[in-house]
């Protein structure tokens, strides 16, 4: 049943499907997610907990941080709940609303979080190429400035495409062959010249992601320039461990992504199980390895977690 919204008509509702090929095995597969989405939910609750109630922590990196938490509850619990409903429950009617919000949020907070990570970059450049200014150059003021260009642009970025797909007709097929409502899958659904989203929404993602990794990648040629200068070993390898965290949380969240991204542009040889799996990934697994990289690689935080689990935290 289509309805009008001004000049344009939409359906009531999609149609997800999940992970299309895998029907018979979507029930088993949603217990590996699910056991991933309260991994991912707790662990970013426990660092945002930590950072939240030891004052010793308030700096640049842990702002951060917890920036990157927030953004990680907000990205996985944008499309989670939905999938594991849809595997669990067949609940596959999403309603059209429902569907533009989720997929404002979830390529809004993709961006957030793309910004975010550039933004640790920055961090560990000043904080190892300039440690006696790095309090006096990242102050809180500096850092909550930052974070607020970072959603500022975010926001800005998606807002345009997601009402230009709120103001086009749709065709009768309502189907999407995937578990949350994406915008180039959204787009296939559209009965009208789409161009003008596809070229902006390739121009955004690759301007705005484009531009992170740049500056991403600059910033770590330019610490190993300044470590491979230290005079010590022990100091080159700290300097090294500092940094090993966050490329590890740079590559879980890029790949999947970018492999995402292109391929549902470029890709139509990849099979469609292995595109929407990878798809999938890319919005839980990074939100999941996020708390546990940093809880494991950062003393400060694995110490108080440590304490809090032996009942010694005060």
């Amino acid at each position: 049943m289509l309805t009008s919204a001004n000049s344009s008509s939409h359906p009531a509702s999609f149609i997800l499907l999940g992970i299309p090929g895998l029907e018979n095995s979507q029930f088993w597969i949603a217990f590996p997610f699910c056991i991933m989405y309260v991994v991912a939910t707790v662990g970013n609750i426990i660092i945002l907990h930590i950072i939240r109630t030891d004052h010793t922590l308030h700096e640049p990196m842990y702002l951060f941080l917890a920036m990157l938490a927030i953004t990680d509850l907000v990205l996985s619990s944008s499309t989670q709940p939905k999938m594991l409903a849809i595997l669990w429950f067949h609940a596959h009617e999403i309603e059209y609303h429902a569907c533009l919000i989720q997929m404002f949020f979830i390529h809004a907070f993709s961006s957030v979080e793309s910004g975010i990570l550039m933004a640790m970059a920055l961090d560990r450049y000043v904080a190892i190429c300039f440690p006696l200014r790095h309090s006096s150059i990242l102050t809180t003021a500096v850092v909550v400035k930052l974070g607020a260009v970072v959603m500022v642009r975010g926001l800005l970025w998606v807002s345009p495409f997601c009402f230009m797909v709120s103001r086009m007709p749709f065709c009768p097929n309502k189907v999407i062959p995937q578990s949350y409502c994406e915008h180039m899958a959204v787009l296939k659904l559209v009965c009208a010249d789409t161009r003008v989203n596809r070229v902006y929404g390739l121009f955004g993602a690759f301007s705005v992601v484009g531009f992170d990794i740049i500056v991403i990648g600059i910033s770590y040629v330019m610490i190993l320039r300044a470590v491979l200068r230290l005079p010590s070993g022990e100091a080159r390898l700290k300097a090294f461990g500092t940094c090993a965290s966050h490329i590890c949380v740079i590559l879980a969240f890029y790949i999947p992504a970018l492999f995402t991204f292109l391929t549902h542009r470029f890709g139509h040889h990849v099979p469609r199980v292995v595109h929407i799996m990878f798809a999938n990934v890319y919005l839980l697994v990074p939100p999941m390895l996020n708390p546990i990289i940093y809880g494991v690689r950062t003393k400060q935080i694995r110490d108080r977690v440590i304490r809090a689990c032996c009942g010694k935290d005060p």
